[in-house]
């Protein structure tokens, strides 16, 4: 064979990135606890609860410029709530350990061919997450946060039918986001937007696309085809044809694959992570803060036995800057508000979805019914 159809057969079967280990949760094995090397717990001299301050550029903290999130130019603080107590100080060793469990994770999701950029394609991910948020969770005056909660709940509905990707919902989410702050569209003409914005994702994430026939057909044929590809045209030039995303649960796996948390844990935060697009008030946070606070939550419900090994790993993947305490406990309640109140809600295709058997039923966890209880640990 030769190197260009083995180039060509090796893009194929990466043309998807994250498709298998998303949706499937990949192997079990994956996020159980693993044997840690010597090196990584070798005592090292005790600091009084270190938040790995002052490091240079490349050690991975950020100091994220003023937004409207609440107080993001605070002291970075760490996912691991009860500090380094208990545990030895990794401080000397923190940049070139989680340099090295960053790069490791994103190969094993399948997000990168060569090891050699990982590090620098992490950086970018957090630099250009600023972009993603809004100043703030206003609607246009014709939209009510209840009237987008039902058009999302359509579009999960519709994305869970035609079995895209799950990269595919969140990136149809931020295209009806940003749609619906800079298109004048009617109440009448919002199942169109939504359509078209689902259509685009896909086209930019899927390998196979319905027909657009097929997409009409699924509104009922409300609208013809010669509307929804006009109406693609109205998106496109609207976002500037700039459909790049980094969607939050990117971030989600990449920290939970770094933490080694098991696979139900990794269920329950992308289930918090899920519902926090049916909510408005999320869309003024980042990325990295809806997936570290979906994952922190997810820990507190489920409350598994800690191991040495598994808080050590935990302890390493909190040391990214996510954002600040307030911004992360306003997300974690928010999350836990939805959560409590998911099953008797009329926008509850998510906790359908997530209470089969492949999800491991993590939506009907008898944790998530009382949401001041969840969070009186960090309150």
């Amino acid at each position: 064979m030769s190197r260009g159809n083995l180039l060509s057969l090796q893009a194929d079967e990466r043309r998807a990135p994250l498709r298998t280990w998303t949706n499937a949760c990949g192997p079990i094995d994956r996020f159980q606890p693993v044997e840690v090397e010597e090196s990584r717990t070798a005592p090292v001299k005790m600091e009084p609860e270190s938040r790995w301050v002052g490091l240079n550029e490349k050690a991975f903290l950020w100091s994220f410029s003023p937004c409207a999130a609440d107080c993001c130019v605070e002291a970075p603080v760490l996912l691991y709530p009860h500090g380094m107590q208990g545990l030895h100080s990794l401080h000397t060793l923190v940049p070139s350990l989680l340099k090295h469990e960053v790069e490791m994770a994103l190969e094993n999701l399948d997000l990168i061919w060569d090891r050699t950029y990982a590090w620098d394609m992490f950086l970018d991910m957090m630099k250009t997450q600023m972009q993603y948020s809004f100043p703030n969770a206003d609607l246009p005056r014709q939209f009510t946060d209840a009237t987008r909660a039902i058009l999302i709940e359509w579009i999960i509905q519709v994305h869970e039918l035609l079995q895209f990707q799950e990269e595919t919902l969140y990136l149809a989410i931020h295209l009806l986001n940003h749609s619906l702050r800079q298109l004048k569209v009617s109440v009448a003409n919002l199942q169109l937007l939504g359509m078209v914005c689902l259509f685009l994702a896909a086209k930019k994430e899927e390998s196979l696309l319905p027909e657009v026939s097929a997409l009409c057909s699924l509104m009922d044929h409300t609208y013809t085809k010669h509307q929804l590809l006009r109406m693609e045209r109205k998106v496109l030039c609207a976002l500037k044809f700039d459909l790049s995303f980094s969607p939050p649960l990117h971030f989600l796996l990449l920290f939970a694959s770094v933490a080694r948390c098991s696979a139900t844990v990794v269920w329950m935060a992308r289930y918090l992570l899920e519902l926090s697009l049916l909510e408005a008030q999320c869309v003024v946070f980042l990325p990295v803060q809806l997936a570290g606070a979906a994952l922190c939550l997810a820990r507190q419900v489920l409350q598994e036995c800690p191991t040495p090994e598994g808080e050590a790993a935990w302890c390493l993947a909190s040391s990214i800057h996510v954002g600040s305490e307030p911004t992360l406990l306003r997300i974690m309640h928010i999350l836990a508000s939805a959560a409590a109140k998911a099953s008797s809600q009329e926008t509850c295709a998510t906790f359908i979805k997530y209470s089969s058997p492949k999800t491991l039923q993590v939506s009907r966890h008898p944790g998530l019914n009382n949401a001041a209880g969840l969070l009186s640990v960090y309150s």
